[in-house]
């Protein structure tokens, strides 16, 4: 990584011990670190995005039966 694509963050100690402690192996980078977890909130949010869809398909089905007792568990 060359020198002009590095830049320099200010982080609370707290986020930085955070940080710390959800290392995969200890000579990660904190740059490794941050983008691990954003590969992971982005998975989430995909998987989020697909349940919603699929409880929005079984909730639109379930009010064509006219049958709302699934509701709670649509």
């Amino acid at each position: 990584m060359s020198k002009s694509e590095v830049t320099t963050i200010q982080l609370e100690r707290s986020v930085l011990e955070a940080l710390k402690r959800v290392k995969r192996y200890q000579r990660e980078t904190y740059s490794e670190t941050i983008l691990n977890l954003i590969k992971i909130a982005d998975e989430t949010r995909e998987l989020g995005t697909f349940v919603q869809k699929a409880q929005e398909e079984r909730m639109k089905q379930l009010w064509e039966e006219g049958d709302y007792s699934g509701w709670e568990h649509a």
